[in-house]
């Protein structure tokens, strides 16, 4: 057990927070008074002692073995008949067997090929070079013998491998039926289950919306069941089978709709527009009829109790369990899994004990396991125990007394725990892990509990919930929500896709690598500007790793268990709301976007971009192909006369508050137009007087094309990005709104770039005339804290638990106010400043790197390998003899290489 020693004392009156002897965590005391909130100066990753920091304001301690599962987050968990092997899959391309005493790895099985029928690949985003890999939502089990393994793969087939003698073969794969959708073909295999016998294998058909029931040895289908929208598990009981519906019922006539992933639809709520249901659909096998019962938002994960009296839904999105009474089919309890009042546990898996007198529950955004004294009708939370990051499948172990737990997220990506394997610092080589867990006495779990609470920082959840005190000053920030703040207006600008070293390294006073540096002062001169005449930054982190979740964190605060599962290959969607096949109410956080937290207390919203599709294109609509950046660019600057550029919401609750002629992403449009267009606006809000409460602002072309010929080069991309960036701060504080707004920036995710301290750091910023002066500030911060930080300026609560205990920007701001305005400094690099043809290019790496850039989809979001990307980078930059940064980035080969 590797728990590290955890304590509180009082300072003042005031909480501190000590770990292993040293105080990590200290409250704030400023200018603006004694203040609760603790801040830590600690960098993420591992810190010794088992115990890591993650970007999300929590840090992981976990009990038990950890055991190592380098490149792969392990989603589905499971034990042998005879308990002898532990086998999970996920996102790899292999099965494992651990041996469950130990954690040693007994096998690494390759995944049997399909015979007559290729698996195909299940999404446009390359996030791995090896699309046919095993990839898993959930779905893997034993037959009841223990001689074969079914393994769901969301590629479209079932995996299937025999067991002999303690050895795992790959058999065969069996090809689901083809869906009728128009945007994808392959079904999506979710939960399995085999009758009694094992000569039937049931499959929740997740894209489909029915369970299969098929011959288990051919794959024959004998008979297709409807079930609820999105099935994700399947339990069988009295000749009934019980399934989980992730996203509720069926849409009807009737039901107000969202889109769920390749042209599907889900019910989603009508005021936020965000999937608002989940369900339970019991079918009784021999008619094939069924019924269907609500349950909460997000039903996942099943268990039936030992005397099979009872089963147990866990509904992730409403941190719920639904017990049914398996005698009448009826919903007798309810358990609230949810702290504090705030949304934010995840409850998406569940283990029974033997005897039927615990149930386990992981608890995803939490990063424990709860244990539960079951009683149906009064059950009750015994106690948590610590795991590793998000843990995702269960497997109850009575002949050790042990709980074996997959932790899909493990110990964040790119850091063992216990190898002594080089850290590497990039986002996308992957550490999940498992935890192999003594279970705990009474005396254990009390601790274990505390341990969960401090590492998940629950006493800040108490300081976000007090009351605002009447006759408070106005302060930049506000110490309770209702006091008041200096600032009326927010404006929030959300870029894409660079690491803190890439851009600001250079500069001397943070704790940067300028060798590191890319996209330095001389490409970013508004940037370093800014940093260095307001406050720099250097210990700011994305919450996530690419678009998909990077705008989720970034504008919700949260990742679900639908967006955590999704990186099995983003089967269903790539859920980052910039085009009409990436939106995803069921991605969405149930607590809503910040926009809806705005709109909900009477503040006004105004869009620039963000979560919206573009449509972009010539005036005259019979001119032939599409306009190029130099194009546009040229067009712009001759007063836009012959192309034309709007947008539409992702989601419906922004459509009475975007401006529709300006565009998210779009790599061909100038970010300047963006900016302009902004800024053609606030002027129309000074002579109004009014200007919204709430600004976003989409600003993506900090992302690059890499060296596609004809687009901009990476420096002229980037500068691009940087003036707009200027020039939006620049009209801000030199406008009437100044004295009363505050700007925020910073990117979506970190695009697996190459960082001395983390590939979770990133460049953000604060600007308003109370931020501090030529100041550094090494407080860790990340997107989450900017979300709470804008909640309290605006007075609002927070969404949900991840932002309700995220560190304000507090130590960011002075109460004596400095209105001195910024003034934007040219670029440096030509915007129009274009990527040759290959042909011109000497260098043969650059002109092999040229040929690739024609070859990759760069004009869609993360939708080529961001290794190949950021080598890409590194040498148009550095040059060809630089060496590349290897020590902090993946060494995953892609498939381009072998070109």
């Amino acid at each position: 057990m590797q728990t590290s020693k955890v304590g509180i004392a009082i300072a003042g009156g005031l909480l501190l927070l000590a770990v292993g002897g040293a105080v990590l965590m200290q409250p704030h005391k400023g200018e603006a008074g004694d203040n609760l909130w603790m801040g830590s100066r600690e960098t993420v990753g591992p810190q010794g002692n088992g115990r890591t920091v993650l970007p999300v304001n929590q840090t992981i301690s976990p009990a038990g073995k950890q055991v190592e599962l380098r490149n792969m987050r392990p989603q589905a968990l499971a034990l042998s008949p005879d308990g002898k092997m532990l086998i999970t899959s996920g996102k790899t391309n292999e099965l494992l067997a651990i041996d469950p005493q130990n954690g040693a790895i007994l096998q690494r099985v390759t995944l049997p090929s399909e015979k007559n029928k290729p698996d195909v690949p299940v999404s446009d985003h390359i996030l791995e070079p090896d699309k046919n890999g095993q990839l898993s939502f959930t779905g893997l089990l034993f037959s009841p013998d223990g001689t074969k393994i079914y393994l769901s793969n969301v590629n479209g087939s079932i995996k299937i491998f025999g067991v002999e003698n303690g050895k795992i073969t790959p058999q065969l794969s069996l090809a689901l039926p083809e869906t009728k959708l128009a945007q994808r073909k392959a079904e999506i295999p979710a939960g399995l289950a085999l009758s009694g016998d094992g000569k039937t294998l049931y499959v929740c058909a997740n894209l489909s919306n029915g369970l299969l029931e098929m011959d288990a040895q051919s794959g024959k289908v004998l008979r297709r069941m409807e079930t609820g929208a999105l099935p994700y598990d399947v339990l069988l009981l009295n000749g009934k089978a019980y399934v989980s519906n992730w996203g509720g019922r069926v849409a009807d006539d009737k039901s107000t709709t969202g889109p769920a992933g390749r042209g599907t639809v889900v019910r989603v709520d009508p005021i936020r527009h965000i999937a608002s249901e989940g369900s339970l659909s019991i079918i009784d096998l021999k008619s094939g009829t069924a019924q269907e019962i609500l349950t909460g938002k997000h039903a996942s994960a099943l268990a039936l109790s030992p005397d099979k009296k009872h089963l147990v839904v866990a509904n992730a999105g409403e941190d719920t369990l639904s017990v049914l009474d398996t005698r009448t089919d009826k919903i007798v309890e309810t358990v609230s899994l949810r702290e504090d009042d705030l949304f934010g546990s995840s409850p998406n898996a569940l283990a029974f004990s033997t005897d039927g007198q615990r149930l386990f529950v992981a608890l995803g955004t939490r990063n424990c396991v709860t244990q539960i004294a079951f009683r149906a009708g009064r059950c009750r939370v015994m106690g948590k125990i610590p795991t590793g990051w998000f843990p995702g499948a269960l497997a109850y172990d009575e002949n050790r007394k042990m709980l074996h737990v997959a932790n899909i997220k493990g110990v964040g990506s790119g850091h063992p725990v216990a190898s002594g394997a080089p850290i590497k610092y990039n986002t996308h080589q992957y550490f999940g892990t498992l935890s192999l867990i003594p279970l705990p006495n009474a005396e254990q779990l009390a601790h274990y509990s505390g341990v969960v609470d401090w590492n998940t920082r629950r006493a800040m959840t108490n300081v976000a919930k007090l009351e605002a005190r009447p006759n408070q000053p106005p302060r930049p920030i506000p110490q309770r929500v209702g006091e008041p703040s200096v600032f009326k207006h927010v404006v929030y600008i959300i870029k894409e896709n660079r690491t803190y070293d890439q851009v600001l390294g250079d500069i001397k006073e943070g704790n940067g690598d300028a060798s590191l540096c890319i996209f330095g002062e001389n490409i970013t001169p508004n940037q370093h500007k800014i940093a260095r005449e307001f406050t720099l930054l250097d210990n700011t982190y994305c919450s996530g790793i690419l678009s998909a979740d990077g705008h989720q964190w970034a504008d919700t605060g949260f990742a679900t268990d639908y967006m955590e599962r999704s990186f099995a290959g983003f089967p269903r969607s790539y859920p980052d709301g910039m085009s009409d096949s990436d939106v995803d109410a069921m991605a969405y956080s149930p607590t809503g976007f910040i926009w809806d937290n705005v709109l909900k207390h009477g503040k006004t919203v105004r869009d620039y971009g963000e979560f919206t599709i573009e449509e972009a294109g010539w005036m005259d609509g019979n001119r032939k192909g599409k306009p190029t950046f130099k194009e546009y660019y040229d067009d712009f600057l001759k007063g836009g006369k012959e192309t034309k550029i709007s947008c539409r919401p992702a989601i419906e609750s922004l459509r009475a508050h975007i401006k529709t002629d300006t565009v998210g992403w779009n790599m061909r449009v100038p970010d300047v137009v963006r900016a302009a267009k902004f800024i053609e606006e606030l002027k129309a809000f000074e002579k109004s007087g009014e200007m919204p409460n709430f600004t976003i602002i989409c600003l993506p072309n900090d992302h690059t094309s890499g060296t596609s010929p004809g687009m901009p080069t990476p420096a002229a991309h980037v500068a691009d990005n940087d003036l707009a960036m200027g020039r939006i701060v620049e009209a801000v504080s030199h406008s009437k709104f100044w004295k009363e707004t505050c700007i925020f920036a910073i990117e979506d995710d970190p695009q697996n770039g190459w960082d001395h301290v983390s590939g979770y750091r990133t460049t953000a910023y604060v600007v308003s005339p109370y931020t501090k002066r030529k100041a550094v500030v090494s407080t860790q911060y990340n997107q989450p804290a900017l979300l709470h930080t804008m909640e309290l300026i605006l007075g609002l609560p927070p969404m949900n638990m991840m932002d309700a205990i995220a560190t304000p920007l507090y130590d960011c701001f002075s109460d004596a106010p400095d209105f001195t305005p910024f003034d934007a400094v040219p670029n440096n690099v030509p915007l129009d400043q274009l990527n040759p043809a290959p042909r011109a290019l000497a260098d043969p790496v650059q002109k092999r790197y040229a040929e690739i850039s024609a070859k990759l989809p760069l004009d869609k979001i993360d939708a080529c390998p961001d290794d190949l990307l950021n080598r890409i980078l590194w040498t148009n930059r550095k040059g060809s003899k630089a060496p590349y940064p290897a020590r902090y980035v993946s060494l995953v080969k892609d498939k381009e290489d072998d070109d």
